[in-house]
C-alpha cells in the first residue's frame, strides 16, 4: 500500500518550490502524480492534516485520485479543510479520527478593479462554490442547495457530524462509544500573494543562492591549505576571550615563549589548539 500525506497548504505545481526553498509543508498536482505512478495501481492511503489552499490545485488532486485505477482510502486525521476538504472525497473509503475535523466554507477570492470587476468576480466565486459543492454533493448524495448553506454558514464538522452528514464513512477507533471534540482553528496560506509574487521574479537568483553552498568544488592541496587558513585566521581574530582575541593570546604567548631560556628538547605536545 501506498501512503500519501497531505499536509499543510495545497498549492499550484508553480508555487510549490516556494515551500520547498523554506522547507513549509505543502501539497501539490505533481507530487500526487508522482505518488500515484509509485503506486503502480496498489492501494493507495491518504493521510490528510491540512488546512487548504489553492482551490484548483485541490481540484486536479482531487480528479488524479479520484480518476486512479488504485483504491483510495482517505484517513482525515487532524483536519480536512477548505480545499482539502474537496481532496477527501476522492476517497473510495473516507474515515475520520474522533479527535479530527472536516471544515467546509465558500471559496474566496481578492479583486482589485472597478464595480464591474468586483460583480465578476462575485459570479466567479459563486461559480467555484458549485464546483466545490458538487465534490461534497457525489460523496453525500444530499442536495447542492444544501451544501451550499453549510458552506455559506462556514461549517467546522466534528466525526460524528462528518459521518452523519456523509461526508466520512466511518469513525476511526470506533469502538469508543464516547469520543473527544478538539476544534483546530483555521489557518491562512503561509504566503501571501504578493510574497508569492516577489518570490517568483527572485527564484532565479535564491536558487543560486541556494545551491550554491553545495555544488561540488574541485580544491588541490595547496588551495585547500590556504582555504583553511584564511578560515583559522579569521576564526582567532573574531574570538575575544578575556578582551583579546585568540591571535593576540597566541603572539603573547610565543612572545612570551621565546624569552624562556633554552630548555631541554621536549618530544611532547607544547600547546593544545582548539
Amino acid at each position: 500500500m501506498k501512503t500519501i500525506e497531505i499536509k499543510g497548504d495545497v498549492v499550484s505545481d508553480s508555487m510549490k518550490w516556494i515551500y520547498d526553498f523554506f522547507g513549509e509543508p505543502a501539497i501539490s498536482p505533481a507530487d500526487i502524480t508522482a505518488a500515484l505512478q509509485e503506486a503502480a495501481g496498489d492501494d493507495v492511503e491518504v493521510l490528510i492534516n491540512s488546512n487548504g489552499g489553492d482551490v484548483f490545485a485541490a481540484s486536479e488532486i482531487f480528479t488524479k485520485l479520484k480518476d486512479s485505477a488504485s483504491k483510495v482510502t482517505v484517513k482525515v486525521t487532524g483536519l480536512a479543510a477548505s480545499a482539502a476538504s474537496v481532496i477527501a472525497m476522492a476517497g473510495d473509503v473516507v474515515k475520520i479520527s474522533p479527535t479530527a475535523q472536516i471544515m467546509i466554507h465558500n471559496a474566496a477570492s481578492a479583486a482589485y478593479g472597478d464595480y464591474h470587476d468586483h460583480e465578476h468576480t462575485v459570479g466567479i466565486l459563486k461559480n467555484v462554490n458549485t464546483s466545490i459543492a458538487n465534490a461534497y454533493q457525489m460523496k453525500t448524495g444530499r442536495g447542492l442547495d444544501e451544501l451550499l448553506n453549510l458552506m455559506e454558514g462556514e461549517a467546522w464538522l466534528n466525526a460524528q457530524k462528518a459521518t452523519e452528514l456523509g461526508l466520512a464513512d466511518e469513525v476511526m477507533f470506533a469502538e469508543n462509544e464516547e469520543m473527544p471534540q478538539l476544534v483546530n482553528a483555521y489557518e491562512k496560506p503561509a504566503f501571501s500573494q504578493n510574497v508569492v509574487a516577489k518570490m517568483q521574479s527572485m527564484k532565479p537568483a535564491l536558487l543560486k543562492e541556494k545551491e550554491g553552498p553545495t555544488a561540488t568544488v574541485k580544491l588541490d592541496t595547496e588551495q585547500l591549505q590556504a582555504a583553511f587558513d584564511e578560515a583559522f585566521s579569521k576564526f582567532k581574530n573574531n574570538t575575544i576571550v578575556n578582551g583579546k582575541s585568540l591571535q593576540e593570546w597566541e603572539k603573547q604567548a610565543e612572545k612570551q615563549e621565546d624569552q624562556k631560556p633554552e630548555e631541554p628538547r621536549n618530544t611532547g605536545f607544547k600547546r593544545f589548539l582548539f
